[in-house]
């Protein structure tokens, strides 16, 4: 009778049973908080766009973020990495306490005007969530690894409205390289429970479009154009190279602050006073908060990105400037949303250069700069797909997998390991 059972537990669907019936109730609350986090964040920007005297406030909010990681977090200050790491080598743990601590200081960060994301935020959610319930239920070490990247699916599908590509995003961001099956199918449905929980609430997602394009082929029976293709395959040495030019300069800011600025608790105020400065002497805010829209009619954001005269050509570097600054000095937040900022102003002036489309430019610029900094080009492709429909796929390919091997082998996760090295990759 005990074989029997060992047997049983050993089909596959009664294998997809058990895992959905742990991975459920983590996508549920994970979705909800989700939804509680972008519904606070919503709200922060408004209040920051109607009261820009806050943003003289950073350099405090700064300080009181320092004070409360380094009272309260523990470990909960690596973030995703701690994530990363607890998947690939299981002991340290992952305290609950991350959660709440990262969505409160996340909001802070966006209230008072430093220049981040949303991605870490809910990614570190839910792996806080998971970690939670695989110590409710005690499970072995296999199945919490299994759970903890379910996570990550959950709050990555949920904060973006892209299921799909928060699957694979999950599975693919752990190695360079190196892709983990064996969490595929719960991994797709804690995000497609996480994303429906999350809509349920009424959240509603950014929207994204691609024209449709008179693309004519010079090539006989062959429904595609060479000379756009050719400049996808350019732009996307470029998002590559700058998607490097990222993750180096954050992990190096980082360093060099934590190694000649004493107290640390001054560090996150040199940091705000930067992030004030740099915009007033630009006299624009529009590469503060968030960046998916500007509240000045004719300001630069992500959506005017998409649009001619949307960008300068110098969007791209004040966007990366301002993010690094903002997340090496302390306060919370993704990469993630300006790592799109960043790769749609960067494609937007590509296509004026180029004469390619504006809008399928600044699209593949979205996807592939994100694609070089996390390594993760196949996630991106398909968040090309869920984002501007599947016409123009080919294209979001070449983007990303051109970024993907010409961004190295570093990203903005230190925790991710190498398992294949790139074969293209010039470091």
């Amino acid at each position: 009778m005990k074989d029997f059972k060992v047997r049983i537990r050993q089909f596959p669907i009664t294998q997809i049973f058990i895992t959905t019936a742990y991975v459920i109730p983590v996508a549920i609350v994970t979705g909800l908080v989700v939804a509680l986090f972008l519904w606070l964040l919503d709200l922060a920007t408004t209040t920051r766009q109607h009261n820009m005297w806050l943003m003289g406030l950073l350099p405090l909010a700064g300080v009181a973020i320092y004070l409360l990681y380094s009272q309260l977090g523990k470990n909960s200050a690596e973030g995703n990495n701690l994530i990363i790491d607890e998947i690939h080598s299981p002991g340290g743990g992952i305290p609950f306490r991350m959660a709440p601590l990262v969505l409160f200081s996340t909001i802070i960060t966006h209230l008072f005007g430093g220049s981040a994301g949303r991605e870490g935020t809910a990614v570190q959610i839910g792996g806080s969530i998971s970690a939670v319930v695989a110590k409710w239920l005690k499970i072995n070490a296999a199945t919490r690894q299994m759970l903890l990247i379910c996570g990550i699916a959950a709050g990555f599908g949920a904060v973006f409205g892209t299921p799909v590509t928060g699957t694979i995003f999950a599975i693919e961001v752990l190695a360079i390289g190196q892709i983990n099956y064996n969490a595929l199918i719960p991994s797709l449905i804690a995000a497609v429970i996480a994303d429906a929980t999350c809509k349920l609430t009424g959240i509603q997602h950014t929207h994204y479009s691609i024209s449709s394009l008179n693309i004519h082929s010079y090539v006989p029976y062959i429904n595609i154009n060479l000379a756009l293709m050719c400049k996808a395959a350019f732009a996307g040495i470029c998002f590559g190279l700058i998607s490097w030019v990222f993750a180096q300069s954050s992990h190096r800011l980082k360093a060099a602050f934590t190694q000649y600025i004493r107290p640390p608790w001054l560090i996150p105020v040199l940091g705000g006073i930067l992030v004030i400065a740099i915009p007033f002497a630009l006299g624009t805010f529009d590469y503060n908060g968030l960046g998916v829209t500007s509240p000045s009619r004719n300001g630069i954001s992500i959506l005017s990105a998409f649009k001619v005269g949307g960008s300068n050509y110098f969007s791209w570097f004040w966007k990366l400037l301002l993010t690094v600054v903002t997340l090496s000095t302390g306060f919370k937040g993704g990469e993630v949303t300006p790592l799109f900022f960043i790769g749609a102003t960067l494609g937007n002036t590509i296509a004026i250069i180029t004469g390619a489309p504006i809008d399928l430019m600044a699209g593949l610029g979205l996807i592939a700069v994100f694609a070089g900094a996390t390594n993760t080009p196949i996630a991106c492709t398909l968040m090309g797909v869920e984002l501007f429909g599947g016409e123009y796929v080919l294209y979001y390919a070449i983007a990303c997998f051109v970024a993907y091997h010409f961004s190295g082998h570093s990203g903005i996760y230190k925790a991710q390991r190498i398992a294949n090295r790139k074969i293209l990759s010039w470091r």
